[in-house]
């Protein structure tokens, strides 16, 4: 039975309403940008729907009406006078097929459900319609679901290094099975054990070798690659009994062949009992690993198949068959839903750290060297991988694509990559996920595709049945032969004619074998270097005939469509700045105006200075503004320099030459200055002030070579010139000549002393150093007072040395 997304499901409503203001943005954006509609030159009603969501196709215009032309978005169409019923604008839909509600059980209640029967995950199965560019959006939920059953399988490595971890693993049933049931009252367990490939260089071949592997006293039993002891089980004791009876084997080299085991465990489901639940796999080992390539060694090529080769419960093809690469693992544990959990020892968790980042849903615990805290490692990483809940998706189809965002617990939201998990889920938790489908193109082949998405390591998913809108309804109602069509030689079909083999034109007006298509294209192109009619209209059997545009004010021109009278220059965000007028793409201005895009006026009046010039006499007038010939000049009429001495820079050589008879110009003071009125007053207090006069006055102060100020006005009254100067010049004092000298006398004495002083003082350390050598001398002297040092004896004693002693 299928239900409506819409009036049957309110939860719906949301991604209704993020659906349809999706539509609203990208109507903004389209006709903001130019309707790429009409851009894309569809030559059908199918075509058209492709191009975008906001566009539709009118089959009610003229007959023989560009195809193109018909393609528009809606509102283009509506104005053009096409009727709503008239448009082809098909929608996409969303419609839930499956919908069961996620389980609601407690792990103390009554009711006891099969574990098919319980539901995490919701809807099941849902039908989505799309069309190309129109996201479809809905809602999935998932629920942790308390008392959920578990399968947990024990694949340990059985080579002579885990001796002791054997023992502490025989009670691992019962005492495990007491710890889940915490957790669960469905709870299976099962037990494999694995060594090594039973090919040299990985064992020992010789007969007594394969007997019995390891040296001395020891009893191990014969080497194998893969044992499944204990089917999954839900009797603890039975896992104890079975592994009481296991013995330890050997090998020659360090790393084993645990990958062997992990793919067959994950492959061969019937012989290991799984059920869709959730499926743990505890690898226990304390060594490292063989992976792809390293059967080499062995003589072992052919990779891995990935089937199951389980005969009697052991593995067959170890010696025919090369490891798995870890892609190979992580496919086929993603594909069966199982859950690893590695438990190893400290000395190899960086080894499998490494490993856990490459395999999704998967946990790494520390070991202890016997294997004691094996039920407290699986529980903690049992507790951390049921945490998280991680969405994922089979390949999709070319040109779809799908976007995740998370809702998790306490309404943290996540886009992007974060928005396809949520973490720090408890037993009971309810967190749902917000997923788009969009399609940009519809499939080359076949009009339905399915796509699945499913939590990693749960059963459990969402089967997605995707359809795709690839043509108008109105292509169903074709009038083959349609007298519409020229001759009959073409089916009418969404208002325009189809032409039959053979037929092309508007109304299938010409045929290809009275002229060759390339002749016809070649008619309609420029050169060999353009576009059909420019791309801006239809070849329509050697004549291009040219598009219309939204606005019926813009239109292209010209026989191949080459012009428009709307792409000139722009001005002031006007076209040919409201001065002239667009043709063929160049701007005929208006009579006073020129340029590109007729932005420069004629006109000089905005050019005249106040004394009637045209930029003052120092430039020319360009487009109504003044353009300085002089750089130092600026400004609207080229008035204003900034860098020109002033006033007073400009007349202090005349007033010097006039007033005090110095100065540069004194040689030619009557020929370069008798062009203004001198007048001298006694002090700076008689010169004229600002607020005395009506005309502008210059207040000056300069220096002359002599470093003497000079004070003087000037002004321009009744167009003569006046000059005031104070007579006098104001020069600054000399210098007191008696304090330097008494100065310098002082210094040159307090530095004579000064110098004596440290002579003295370099004089007095000298002595005191002399004196304290010779007190130290003459404390080490070691004379005799008794007797001269420079007295020698007159007597000479001489002993004959064989006469000695007689």
């Amino acid at each position: 039975m299928f239900f409506s997304c819409v009036n049957s499901h309110p939860s719906a409503t949301v991604p209704l309403c993020y659906s349809l203001f999706h539509l609203c943005l990208k109507a903004t954006l389209s006709l903001s940008e130019g309707s790429i509609c009409i851009k894309a030159n569809a030559q059908s009603c199918g075509e058209c729907i492709q191009v975008a969501e906001t566009c539709g196709w009118c089959n009610f215009l003229t007959v023989g009406e560009s195809k193109s032309a018909r393609c528009d978005d809606l509102e283009s169409l509506k104005k053009r006078n096409c009727a709503v019923t008239k448009i082809e604008n098909p929608r996409g839909s969303i419609n839930i097929d499956k919908n069961n509600p996620v389980t609601n059980r407690k792990k103390d209640g009554s009711d006891k459900l099969k574990p098919e029967q319980i539901t995490q995950i919701q809807p099941q199965k849902l039908t989505l319609t799309l069309r190309s560019g129109e996201p479809q959006t809905f809602e999935l939920k998932f629920k942790r679901a308390e008392d959920y059953p578990i399968d947990l399988y024990y694949l340990m490595d059985l080579s002579f290094s885990m001796k002791d971890d054997l023992e502490n693993v025989k009670n691992l049933g019962t005492d495990l099975m007491k710890e889940m049931q915490e957790i669960t009252s469905d709870f299976r367990i099962g037990f494999g054990s694995f060594v090594e490939k039973t090919v040299m260089p990985y064992i020992s071949t010789t007969p007594a070798r394969l007997i019995n592997p390891c040296t001395g006293n020891q009893n191990c039993t014969s080497p194998f690659s893969y044992k499944n002891v204990l089917k999954l089980t839900d009797k603890g004791d039975e896992f104890n009994r079975l592994v009481s009876q296991q013995q330890i084997s050997g090998n020659l080299d360090s790393p084993e062949g645990g990958f062997d085991a992990i793919m067959q465990v994950a492959v061969c489901e019937n012989q290991i009992g799984w059920r869709n639940v959730t499926r743990l796999l505890v690898f226990s080992t304390d060594a490292g690993f063989h992976f792809a390539g390293d059967g080499k060694l062995g003589g072992i090529v052919l990779p891995n198949d990935g089937r199951c080769h389980l005969e009697n419960n052991m593995y067959t093809m170890s010696h025919y068959y090369d490891y798995p690469s870890i892609a190979h693992l992580v496919q086929k544990l993603s594909d069966n839903n199982i859950q690893t959990i590695f438990a190893v020892t400290e000395e190899f968790q960086p080894v499998y750290k490494e490993l856990k980042n490459l395999i999704p849903k998967s946990a790494v615990g520390t070991l202890s060297s016997n294997s004691s805290n094996v039920i407290k490692l699986i529980i903690d990483a049992y507790n951390s991988l049921s945490s998280e809940v991680i969405l994922e998706n089979n390949r999709l189809p070319e040109g779809v694509s799908i976007t995740y965002k998370s809702i998790c617990k306490n309404g943290v939201e996540g886009t992007g990559e974060n928005g396809r998990k949520c973490s720090n889920i408890s037993i009971g938790d309810e967190v749902s996920f917000k997923i788009s489908i969009e399609s940009q193109k519809c499939p080359a082949i076949g009009k339905t595709e399915v796509i699945k998405i499913k939590p990693q390591g749960f059963t459990e998913e969402v089967q997605i049945v995707l359809n795709f809108i690839c043509d108008c309804q109105c292509a169903t109602k074709g009038e083959p032969n349609s007298d519409k069509c020229y001759e009959g030689n073409g089916t009418f079909e969404c208002g325009a004619c189809k032409c039959n083999e053979g037929r092309i034109g508007r109304l299938c007006e010409c045929s290809k074998d009275e002229v060759r298509t390339e002749d016809l294209d070649a008619n309609c192109r420029k050169d060999n270097g353009t576009d059909i009619c420019s791309n801006n209209g239809d070849c329509v059997c050697g004549t291009c005939e040219c598009k219309k545009r939204e606005n019926p004010a813009e239109i292209y021109s010209g026989k191949y469509c080459e012009c428009d009278n709307f792409n000139c220059d722009r001005s002031n965000n006007k076209l040919c700045g409201g001065h002239g007028r667009c043709e063929c793409r160049k701007c005929i201005c208006d009579a006073n105006y020129t340029g590109s895009a007729c932005d420069c006026s004629l006109e000089t009046s905005t050019c005249l200075a106040k004394n009637g010039q045209i930029c003052n006499g120092r430039g020319t007038c360009e487009c109504g503004l003044c353009k300085c010939t002089n750089p130092k000049f600026q400004g609207p009429t080229c008035e204003i320099c900034p860098t020109c001495p002033g006033v007073c820079a400009e007349h202090k050589d005349c007033v010097q030459c006039r007033a005090f008879e110095a100065g540069e110009k004194k040689d030619t003071c009557k020929r370069d200055c008798s062009y203004f009125h001198l007048i001298k007053v006694q002090d700076r207090n008689s010169l004229p002030q600002p607020t005395d006069q009506s005309f502008p006055l210059t207040h000056c102060k300069e220096r002359d070579a002599n470093d003497c100020w000079f004070y003087y006005t000037y002004a321009i009254r009744n167009d003569t010139k006046e000059v005031y100067v104070m007579e006098h010049l104001d020069c600054p004092a000399g210098p007191d000549i008696i304090p330097i000298v008494a100065g310098v006398v002082a210094g040159i004495v307090l530095i004579g002393l000064a110098l004596l002083l440290i002579w003295k003082l370099l004089m007095i350390i000298h002595d005191r150093r002399e004196f304290a050598k010779f007190e130290k001398e003459k404390m080490n002297a070691k004379w005799d007072t008794g007797e001269n040092p420079i007295y020698k004896s007159a007597v000479t004693t001489v002993v004959n040395p064989k006469y000695e002693g007689k």
